[in-house]
């Protein structure tokens, strides 16, 4: 690398939700350091964090069913749902602190309140519904969330769905109030914008070319400048890597062994989008249904209304599909390219293991727009070609890697964590919830990779993150009043 070397504390390779996160949590606990950004694309926010290219729910484990099962015994492990619950919670909490010391504005522009909803059909389903229902209301988190397999009720709560409905049938639903629709792709924009107020270095068009570790234990990164046609070199003694589907290649280019046997598997998605304003306007609730059999987790249907550019819309999907990319814009080599000697027997072992996602993934890409339509009138039965179009939302990078629990080549569906011992770099791979706990993901990130600064960051985290270190579900009184005053901070009652 060249000695013409421009020194940061910390790099922070993309501009989504997750780099605009630990960014704006770095500054508030460290405003002295040097924090340099680098996004290869002209914008902020424009891959997974775009608000078209993810389900811009709030996961709150209100309404997505695949958080709670149920167990041999018959009763609903809903554990996996108090732990996103809580996640969901501290990022409300920072967001409120963000907005009460004007660091941003206007949170309307980026989160407004909107039920959550389940919804299931058959038999089977309804009591799985009303178990899960009847479990959920005990914990304090779950507050005020209300069951029916009433039709009348279900009209009022969902017309749309409702309206020619064959009588007679086995449906119902769960409603909670508390839920939200949340634009990822304005609030990073709003973070990445107050991070440049508080003289982060943004650099947009930057491409990182390669990255390798120093003697002193600091990361040479070399960048391509893509405006000016020049390669530019800076180093840091910390760099994280949020590129979304790209950080698995850089990853693996930092050559640092907990990078060693990890693939990844991309996973694209459609929406149907309704251009109709008058049938948009007969549905209020982001409604989750049950994946089908063979599915993952993240093609459960779900119909939502959302909030973009302050407008009300409707979608409806996602409809899963495959693209060897690893990122929106980038290339068909992404996923060959991945393949290396270290994790090819850990990508083998998954190819023979998802066989079933597989064939769903071809089944789902042969889809024509008219069997998308026929999928969508489960949720709205008499739904109109003509009133939706077909949006391409964005790619998902799910991790493949080796596991206790499920051995060789096990794909991983969510948010992961890979950081070096030295805590000198961490990489964020995976998808859903991703977003919504960037916040929670992002304490991680800074309690692995800076160990010598919590004790003094301690008053600091707690003022923004109240509730840092204690669990809500078990301190109901506390949940009350943060409940509050980030409802009132975030202006969602």
């Amino acid at each position: 690398m060249s000695n013409r070397q421009i020194k940061s504390d910390v790099i922070l390779i993309g501009a989504g939700i997750m780099s605009a996160t630990l960014g704006t949590l770095l500054k508030e606990l460290a405003p002295d350091w040097k924090i340099t950004v680098f996004e290869k694309l002209e914008k902020a926010g424009e891959e997974s964090s775009h608000e078209l290219n993810n389900a811009g729910t709030g996961h709150a484990a209100l309404c997505e069913l695949n958080y709670t099962s149920e167990k041999k015994d018959g009763s609903i492990d809903i554990k996996k749902a108090i732990n996103v619950n809580e996640q969901f919670q501290v990022s409300r909490q920072f967001w409120s602190y963000l907005v009460n010391n004007k660091l941003i504005n206007n949170p309307q522009d980026f989160i407004m309140p909107l039920p959550h909803m389940s919804l299931v059909q058959g038999k089977e389903n309804v009591e799985f519904l009303k178990k899960r229902h009847e479990t959920m209301i005990k914990n304090p988190l779950f507050e005020g969330m209300e069951f029916s397999n009433d039709p009348e009720t279900l009209k009022k709560w969902i017309p749309l769905i409702m309206d020619s409905r064959p009588a007679g049938e086995d449906i119902a639903a769960t409603k909670i109030d508390t839920g939200t629709d949340v634009n990822f792709g304005a609030l990073t924009r709003m973070l990445i914008d107050h991070l440049k107020a508080k003289d982060v270095d943004v650099n947009y068009n930057h491409s990182v070319e390669s990255l390798k570790q120093a003697s002193d234990g600091s990361w040479e990164v070399r960048v391509h400048d893509l405006d000016g046609c020049k390669m530019e070199y800076h180093s840091a003694k910390f760099v994280f890597l949020g590129a979304g589907g790209g950080s698995l290649e850089l990853l693996q280019k930092s050559g640092i062994p907990e990078g060693k046997h990890i693939g990844g598997f991309p996973i694209s998605g459609l929406f149907l989008q309704c251009n109709n304003p008058e049938v948009a306007e007969q549905h209020h609730a982001k409604v989750y249904g049950k994946a089908k059999v063979g599915a993952p987790p993240m093609s459960v249907p779900h119909l939502d209304t959302r909030y973009i550019d302050n407008k009300k819309s409707l979608l409806f999907g996602p409809f899963a599909g495959f693209s060897p990319k690893f990122l929106k814009t980038g290339s068909n080599m992404d996923l060959f390219a991945s393949v290396k000697p270290h994790n090819i027997t850990t990508l083998l072992a998954a190819g023979v293991k998802e066989m079933g996602l597989t064939k769903y993934l071809i089944q789902q890409l042969m889809l024509s727009k008219e069997q998308r339509m026929e999928e969508l009138r489960e949720f709205i039965p008499n739904a109109k070609s003509d009133d939706w179009d077909i949006t391409v939302a964005g790619q998902r990078v799910q991790v493949i890697k080796d596991t206790e629990a499920g051995g060789k080549g096990t794909l991983q569906f969510g948010t992961e964590v890979v950081s070096a011992s030295d805590g000198s770099i961490a990489a964020l791979l995976g998808a859903s919830p991703g977003a919504s706990t960037a916040v929670h993901v992002m304490l991680e990130v800074i309690n692995k990779c800076f160990p010598q600064h919590i004790k003094e960051w301690e008053a600091k985290i707690k003022e923004m993150i109240p509730s840092y270190g204690l669990s809500l579900a078990e301190n109901p009184e506390l949940l009350k009043e943060i409940n509050a005053t980030t409802d009132e901070a975030l202006r969602l009652k």
